[in-house]
């Protein structure tokens, strides 16, 4: 996936690291230590690829604890793997995790897929017994009230240390990259919390009259996600409109030309038309605007609506959205139509993740080829797209005032994943997700996005699924099947999540 320089990069998560053990072992096995202690640093180079490692090293007695929950507090992480690297008393463990708070995740991997048994000494099998504490970790921990979670698995190397008397070299078996995908998705799912509390969401204009499934208590919003929403009126936009050069349309057109095909009029819709000069270079000064905008207000994301009296400038004005925020979701900083907020941080977290995230609702469903047709009129994330997106001339913008230019794009064919935030009835948030293949299928020639999708059952008895969870009826739409990774999200959120 090809991404445009994002105007504002996403935030590394500050991951934890220690490794746990029992001191009175060292003195009993030499070298069992140093070897723990190299597991961890193969532990730390790999998870340093998702995010900034802070590795205390070893934990080995209660004192210890106290120290690394300090030290890691200080750190400010927002995630920790606890490495059981061998057998450790939970009272050794609890205190680190009573003074830092931050989610914790036990990885129980093995060094090797088989000890040797004929060779094996005490100290041999003590650097290979990880799985040995971890129940009494969760039970402890389970009476504590503090939530945690378990990866099992192998440790995956590529190298057998000299100490070794067995075989170490686990890196291509089952049971290690199925225990890294998960490390991975838990690492990258840390980014998603740290980078919303850092993050400005801007809200322009107003939500869609009506549409009562997307209205939010902005409050609610920031308490659950950490976001701050910037409440921004559309004279802010026309003000930015004032400063736009010939050079700055000229550039926006230039940028225009080169993501996306232009269009000549549609064969079947007669208000879907070749858009005309004066509407691309309208579109163009707009869209500078738009990125003027989030620049002045170091915006991450932003939901738009904006009605307008007939015939007014803002009425003008909105009409040229959608190709800007294209532009702008396409440089991560993800833009909702209609005013959905909470589509919005969807779109968000798909963003942070590197998943895409493109604007979408039910179109209508092709029961012959088993597809739900998933799309919007804008805007699009054009760094998912399926060859070139197409830019068509609007005669009017259905149920909304105005004309312009519009977007007519589907997902590349593959697997792809839905991301739905709702508010239930007690004003908490929820994700749901699902997981289906964009196809081949065919789209109508409107000037909407259109990506048509089979879920993994009958349109129907998905919709009755999806339908009974109570979305908004908006979402993002990523690449990738993400249903565990979005589940890890909701967990480091403390927001529940369905899978469908």
């Amino acid at each position: 996936m090809t991404y445009l320089s994002p105007i504002k990069p996403v935030k590394r998560p500050r991951i934890g690291l220690y490794s746990v053990g029992l001191r009175a072992y060292w003195d009993q096995f030499p070298g069992l230590r140093e070897r723990l202690i190299d597991y961890g640093r193969f532990i730390e180079k790999k998870l340093s690829g998702w995010g900034d490692v802070f590795n205390y090293g070893l934990v080995d007695t209660e004192g210890e604890g106290r120290k690394a929950g300090e030290w890691l507090n200080e750190r400010n992480v927002d995630l920790i793997f606890s490495h059981a690297a061998t057998y450790s008393t939970s009272s050794t463990v609890l205190p680190v995790h009573q003074i830092c708070k931050a989610p914790v995740v036990f990885l129980n991997l093995q060094p090797t897929e088989r000890i040797n048994y004929a060779d094996s000494t005490t100290g041999e099998w003590l650097a290979h017994c990880g799985a040995c504490p971890v129940p009494e970790f969760a039970n402890t921990f389970n009476r504590a009230g503090i939530p945690f979670r378990v990866v099992n698995g192998l440790l995956g190397m590529s190298v057998t240390p000299a100490i070794s008397l067995t075989n170490e070299v686990t890196a291509e078996r089952a049971e290690a990259v199925r225990a890294w995908k998960e490390i991975e998705e838990w690492a990258r799912a840390a980014a998603v919390p740290r980078t919303l509390q850092h993050s400005r969401f801007g809200f322009l204009g107003n939500t869609y009259s009506g549409m009562l499934d997307m209205y939010s208590d902005f409050t609610m919003l920031q308490a659950q996600t950490g976001i701050h929403i910037e409440v921004l009126e559309m004279c802010d936009l026309d003000r930015m409109l004032r400063d736009v050069t010939p050079q700055d349309v000229k550039t926006k057109l230039e940028e225009v030309n080169g993501m996306f095909q232009i269009s000549g009029d549609s064969p079947s819709d007669p208000i879907a038309r070749k858009p005309s000069e004066e509407q691309l270079e309208w579109s163009c000064k707009v869209a500078a605007a738009q990125e003027r905008l989030v620049k002045e207000y170091d915006l991450d994301a932003l939901s738009y609506y904006y009605h307008g009296a007939p015939g007014g400038e803002y009425e003008k004005l909105q009409g040229g959205f959608i190709v800007g925020h294209s532009l702008l979701t396409a440089r991560g900083i993800p833009c909702s139509g209609e005013g959905d907020l909470k589509t919005a941080i969807a779109m968000k977290i798909c963003d942070i993740l590197g998943t895409g995230g493109s604007f979408s609702e039910i179109v209508v469903v092709d029961y012959v080829d088993g597809t739900v047709l998933l799309g919007h009129d804008g805007p699009f994330h054009v760094a998912i797209s399926e060859g070139k997106p197409i830019l068509r001339g609007m005669g009017l913008y259905h149920g909304k005032q105005g004309t312009g230019v519009s977007v007519e794009a589907k997902v590349r064919t593959g697997p792809i994943t839905t991301l739905n935030v709702t508010q239930t009835g007690d004003g908490k948030l929820k994700l749901i997700g699902s997981e289906g293949e964009s196809t081949d299928g065919p789209i109508m020639r409107i000037g909407n996005t259109q990506t048509p999708v089979r879920f993994r059952e009958h349109p129907d008895a998905y919709m009755t699924r999806w339908f009974a969870e109570a979305p908004t009826h908006h979402c993002a739409m990523s690449i990738g099947h993400n249903a565990s990774l979005f589940q890890k999200v909701g967990e480091l959120m403390n927001v529940k999540a369905v899978t469908l």
